[in-house]
This record gives structure tokens, sequence and C-alpha cells, in this order.
């Protein structure tokens, strides 16, 4: 049987191979999928070689070496050569970091990820730049991103893996694991310490680390929705205050949410757009919400309550609850933001009579629940404040 070029089609692939061989399968999987996050495609080649190490023929030092020798060897280049060049040396390279299941949480041990993914491909692999960079971006409409400046790249990742190696995950509800973890990758992504292959070293780096603590990572979504998650990372880091657009990481926590609780958020690339078409500004989950996932009760602090119903189950008699709900949406939002969208100038009657009360009925709850006066302190809904947001703008039928 060819290993299928598609990889939608891998799924089909998987189910016909015996047991031993589809850890191989997935790995390939994720490996060619996430070059699509530069709109990069492998080579019929490289397929080809991949089923052989598959099959045990061959092994990923040998594919490796087969795929150099491949493109050195070619009298005719094709117009698309040195992009499949590009993807199917990375996707190799990939196969074998992601095969070993080891991981130095280490700035050096970042670096070297980019380098190992990289090695063959650019001639900057494992080096940080030393130039500052703007892209634009289609989920931004040309716009770009604001990237750290390359005097800070060091320090940010350094501050950045540090804080998270002291980080406890112990006593967390699921909502607050996820909303970390979305945070930490994101922050890692946004500083962008190379030239290019920020997103696929970002990738393979998060799903070696979810692997150590603990998460068995199915990478179909890393595989099949590798251009959501990039243009996921973009929205989680844009801001336009003329615009009027906030920081959304939404969108990459509902990724998260698939990829952790077995959610089914619906990850397609143009709801993310910031002027997306009424058709497709509201982002549908397609599942009902399940503690089926690898994040089960045990995680969750013993006070949370886990609503298990949809439709009549959560309500409130506060009416400034369903104000403030409504005020926080999909966002992360600050105290001075919540208080402008509800036309309120005395703070401390916005926190007695509508935060306050909303965060003790757990419908909202602090972005850094473990230093409440952090300088950047937010603000978002609990799944528990989901379901009702949901209730009141009526979107679960």
């Amino acid at each position: 049987m060819a290993l299928p070029i598609n990889i939608e089609d891998f799924d089909t692939y998987i189910r016909q191979n015996e047991p031993g061989k589809k850890e191989k399968v997935y790995i390939w999987q994720t490996a060619i999928g996430l070059q699509a996050v530069d709109g990069l495609s492998t080579s019929e080649y490289l397929i080809e070689t991949a089923k052989r190490n598959i099959n045990g023929e061959i092994t990923l030092d040998e594919v490796g070496r087969l795929i150099k020798s491949y493109y050195q060897s070619k009298t005719q280049r094709e117009p698309d050569d040195d992009e499949k060049e590009e993807a199917d040396h990375a996707a190799a390279n990939i196969s074998k970091i992601l095969s070993a299941r080891t991981l130095d949480f280490t700035t050096s041990g970042y670096i070297s990820m980019h380098r190992r993914i990289f090695d063959g491909v650019f001639k900057h692999a494992g080096k940080i730049r030393d130039y500052d960079i703007t892209k634009k971006e289609w989920v931004l409409n040309g716009d770009t991103v604001n990237y750290l400046n390359n005097e800070d790249l060091r320090r940010a990742l350094n501050y950045d893996i540090e804080q998270e190696r002291q980080f406890t995950y112990k006593g967390l509800s699921t909502d607050e694991m996820i909303a970390h973890i979305t945070r930490f990758v994101s922050g890692l992504w946004q500083i962008h310490a190379f030239g290019e292959g920020n997103t696929r070293t970002t990738a393979v780096f998060t799903i070696q680390y979810l692997r150590s603590i603990g998460f068995d990572i199915n990478n179909d979504l890393f595989a099949k929705y590798s251009w959501y998650f990039r243009n996921a990372l973009v929205r989680a880091n844009y801001k336009n205050a003329r615009l009027g657009i906030d920081y959304s990481p939404i969108y990459l926590e509902r990724f998260f949410r698939n990829l952790l609780l077995g959610e089914q958020w619906d990850l397609r690339n143009r709801y993310l757009h910031i002027q997306a078409s009424e058709e497709w500004k509201e982002q549908p989950r397609l599942d009902k919400p399940s503690n089926t996932g690898q994040l089960q009760d045990k995680h969750r602090t013993s006070t949370e309550q886990v609503p298990n119903k949809l439709n009549g189950v959560i309500q409130t008699d506060n009416p400034n609850i369903e104000k403030l709900i409504i005020a926080i949406a999909d966002q992360y939002v600050s105290v001075t933001q919540m208080m402008e969208y509800l036309s309120l100038k005395h703070r401390p009657t916005f926190l007695k009579n509508y935060l306050s009360p909303a965060i003790k009925e757990q419908y909202v709850r602090l972005l850094y629940p473990n230093s409440p006066r952090h300088p950047r302190q937010k603000y978002l809904l609990t799944t528990k404040g989901r379901i009702l947001y949901d209730e009141i703008t009526g979107k679960i039928r």
C-alpha cells in the first residue's frame, strides 16, 4: 500500500496498518502537516521514503541521507524544488525529534530545537536573529504582529522558560491549566527568536513539553490544523487600538481545549480573520461540554463546579453578573476595560456589585489566580461563564 500524499488520508492508512507502525505514521503525519505553517508541502519522494521508514526498511538517519542525496543528484530542477527540499528536510528532522521523546527544557534546548529541525535547510539554523522583523499576515489584513526586538531575544527566552520551569500545575482547574499553557506557548512564539521557522520550532517544542509533563498528545491537531495553530498565535499577539482589536488568545485556547480536553471547536481559519464576515464571526463548538479529555475532575479545584448540561441549567438572578459576562465575552479584559464597557466610573462599586459576585459564583476567573495584584492582571470567563454567555446571547439551541 502506498503511503498517501494527502495528509487527510493518513487516518485511513493508520487504521489499515499494524499497531507497531501506527506511532510512526502519527509522527510522520505531524512532521509533514507542520510544513503548511509556512505554505510548504513535501515531495512525493519524501512520502515514499517515509513509507519505507514506517515499514522498518530504513532508519530515520537513512531517511535524512536519502533526501539529501535525492536533491544533490537531481539534474533538472523544478520551480518549486527549493520549497519542497526545505519541507522534506524539515519533516524528516521533525520525525527524528518526535521519535526520541526527549526535551532539554532550557533556552539552549529551544535554540537547539531550531538547529535540529532546520539542519541542512537554513544556514542560520540554531542562531538567534540579529535584526528586527515584521511579517504581513492574511489573518490581520496585511498587518503584522509586533515581534520582540533583537537585542532582548535571549533574555526574553531565559525569562519565559525559567518562569514555566518553576510553575506548578498542582491544584489548577482545567480552565486555568489551558489558559496557562496558552500564555506560555503564545509568549514563547511572540519572541520570534529566529529569522525563519519560529512556528515549527514552537510547535515541536510544545509537543515535547506537554509530553514531558504527562500529557499523551495526539498529534492529529498539529498535523491537520497547523495553519490554524499559527493564525491563532498571531491573533493572541495582535492588538490594534485604532481598530478596536485587543489580544485574542481565545482561539489558541480552543486549539488546546481540542488537543487536551477532547472538545470539538471548529478550527477553521476564517473565524480568526480580524474582519470576518457575519457568517464567520462566531466560532462554533461542535460537541457538548464533557469531561472525557485528559484533564479530568481531579485537576479541578475542590470548589469549582463542573456544569454538565447546557440548556436551562446555568442561570443567575444577578443582572450585574449577566452584564459583566456580556462585557467579557471571549476576551481577556482588565478592570478598566470592563468598567468602560459598562459605563461605570466608581471602581469600588464595580468590584463590589459586579466583579466580586461573578468570581465568587465562578463565572469569571483571574488570568493570574496566584497573584491577584499582578500588574497585568486580566479576567476571563470560566467554562460555567461561557455557557451562561451562550445562554444569554442565544448561541446554544
